[in-house]
């Protein structure tokens, strides 16, 4: 895993850009702390930050490879999880290889296939070559989105980043948000509508789509996406190809050069990715599988059960490493450390993100690297196999906006009336939930509850997954670590969209389909345990200490968030004691991290100079 960045101009010399090419490569360090290279010739500039997984000595970037006249030069952020396979058949097409890295295979199988190359690909990824014979530029990104990629283009000039930091570091990109970039904050955050930068003209890649530039024309096109078919299996028949891709794609995640661990809650998802990664690990030879769990501080004495979040992980984790024999590690997040680095979680991001939820897993990740470099970890098989709250809350599927976003009118209450008037939150929410709605690939025959449902898992799969892959992905990256996440393995998503909703919720059970075929993998209590999510943490303290910092924000006239919030509102919000019924975002988002999510936005406004326009 690494950062990538890159600068094409057909009107500047950039051999004479170094020095700005470094700044931007600079703000991607922490994704890849083990190594830097640039390459500049007069047109385009690329860098690259590395994160040592796979080939320390072979897998070296920018790689540039020659073909007779043609030289091609790749910066490549992310993981091939079929690089042996596809190895061998460039091998049978008579290409050599001087080492054994993914990124070699990225590069030769892009001078084979072209384009094509990345519906060969198994892995996430995103990544950027030059021929510079042609003089032309082509970008990818991973089918579910799960490696960033950030563009903006304007003159003739073209540049790109895995994050939106190295874009703003070159001196021509302000940091400017206009109107829509504001409703992407305040209406939709922190989800944000897939392609959108927020910045004003910095537009991401979406997941499954491709780029191609040529110094005049730029060409953007879709390589994959979901398609709906009748499903044709039976329930067994489903049942054993659901624990064979699941199983394959755990294997094949666990490649590495680097030690390898695995992030475990007790709960159904994380346990199944624990229990195949610590059986092929006996099986290999490979010693004791590591697990990591995560609990914060007083959260024994203050926890308290609710419909999204039922029971508490501790016990659960211990439970299940104990049935594997995997060398646990339970790390304690500090209540206080958490407000601190609400901020660094932001910066990690770019954007005001999910509060503490965001804050924890980068103190988390910050552990783990410690002692691993890599960790699978379970998340997406909720939007994947249908987990959470809203596939089947009748007050979810009943509504005309996204199903873990129902308080609206609470949201614009918190907005000031000049904001209001200027984005039109309501109207905004409700164009990109239409927008979304319109994507969806029908089943003809379908029944009106199916078609539901299927739109549920649409939603959930492309506008609400993305904020966690982002989440993952950001705060993971900052400290150096890698996450995998076996379960956006393309071939599973592509099977299980398909498995009719009565079959995916087998026994009446949330995501039953996989409870079924993980039968004899996990302790029977486990396959039981009903869904709870990410945990976070339920110290009032926290409550205390974000409620202090909001109030300080609210009473300093020189804060930047004063005129885009109602203060008298949210001011009152922290004279109650009360909690929202329904968490404002998601399953855990509720006062406090509101709180928190303006503390955010406050930073944002201030560290990035944002200038509304």
């Amino acid at each position: 895993m690494c950062g990538i960045t890159g600068w094409i101009q057909s009107d500047r010399d950039l051999t004479h850009q170094e020095s700005i090419l470094k700044k931007m490569s600079e703000k991607l360090a922490n994704r890849g702390p083990d190594a830097a290279g640039i390459w500049l010739s007069q047109n385009a500039a690329l860098a690259h930050r590395r994160l040592i997984v796979i080939d320390p000595e072979g897998g070296g970037q920018p790689m540039i490879r020659q073909y007779g006249n043609c030289k091609f030069i790749l910066v490549y952020n992310g993981e091939l999880y079929n690089t042996s396979e596809l190895r061998d058949e460039l091998k049978a097409r008579g290409h050599t290889f001087q080492g054994h890295s993914d990124t070699e295979v990225v590069l030769i199988s892009f001078i084979e296939w072209g384009e094509k190359c990345v519906e060969k690909f198994n892995g996430i990824f995103a990544f950027a070559i030059w021929d510079d014979f042609k003089q032309s530029l082509f970008m990818a990104r991973d089918r579910i989105g799960v490696k960033p990629l950030f563009y903006i283009k304007f003159k003739d000039t073209f540049l790109f980043a895995s994050e939106l930091k190295a874009l703003l570091a070159h001196p021509e990109v302000e940091p400017k948000v206009d109107v829509e970039g504001l409703a992407e904050i305040f209406a939709l955050g922190p989800a944000r509508t897939p392609g959108h930068g927020v910045f004003k003209g910095i537009r991401e890649l979406k997941p499954g789509y491709y780029l191609k530039y040529d110094l005049k024309n730029l060409q953007i096109r879709q390589y994959w996406k979901l398609v709906s078919a009748p499903h044709p299996d039976d329930l067994e028949t489903t049942t054993a190809k659901v624990r064979e891709l699941l199983q394959d794609a755990v294997q094949r995640q666990l490649v590495s050069d680097v030690p390898v661990c695995t992030l475990l809650s007790g709960g159904l998802d994380s346990s199944a990715l624990s229990a195949f990664a610590a059986h092929y690990y006996k099986k290999t030879n490979q010693g004791q599988l590591h697990t990591y769990s995560i609990d914060y501080e007083g959260n024994d004495k203050h926890f308290k059960a609710n419909d999204f979040q039922p029971d508490a992980d501790a016990p659960w984790a211990r439970l299940m490493s104990e049935f594997l024999g995997t060398h646990q590690h339970n790390i304690t997040i500090k209540t206080l450390d958490l407000v601190k680095h609400l901020q660094t979680a932001m910066l990690a991001r770019d954007l005001p993100g999910m509060a503490d939820i965001d804050s924890s897993l980068y103190l988390f990740s910050h552990e783990i690297k410690k002692n691993a470099t890599v960790a699978l970890s379970g998340e997406c098989a909720d939007e994947v196999f249908g987990g959470y709250p809203w596939f089947t809350r009748k007050e979810s599927l009943e509504a005309s906006t996204f199903p873990w976003s129902l308080k609206v009118k609470e949201r614009i209450n918190t907005l000031s009336p000049d904001l209001i008037d200027m984005v039109k939150p309501e109207e905004y929410i409700s164009r990109r939930y239409h927008e979304a709605l319109a994507e969806v690939p029908r089943l003809p025959g379908e029944s009106s509850q199916e078609a539901r449902i299927r739109e549920i898992f649409y939603l959930s799969l492309t506008r609400w997954m993305p904020t966690l892959l982002d989440r993952k992905d950001r705060m993971s990256m900052s400290t150096g670590l890698e996450i995998r996440v076996p379960f956006c393995d393309h071939r599973l998503v592509e099977y299980v969209w398909n498995i009719p909703w009565k079959m995916k919720n087998y026994n009446n059970m949330s995501k039953g389909i996989l409870r079924k075929a993980l039968t004899g993998i996990l302790p029977e209590e486990v396959l039981r345990r009903r869904k709870s999510p990410y945990p976070k943490t339920h110290n009032p303290a926290y409550t205390t200490a974000v409620r202090t910092i909001l109030l300080e924000i609210l009473n300093d006239p020189g804060s930047p968030l004063l005129f885009l919030i109602n203060v008298e509102w949210i001011r009152s919000l922290t004279k109650s004691d009360t909690d929202f019924d329904i968490p404002w975002f998601g399953q855990l988002m509720r006062l406090p991290q509101l709180f928190s999510y303006l503390i955010q936005v406050d930073a944002w406004l201030r560290e990035y100079k944002v200038k509304i326009c």
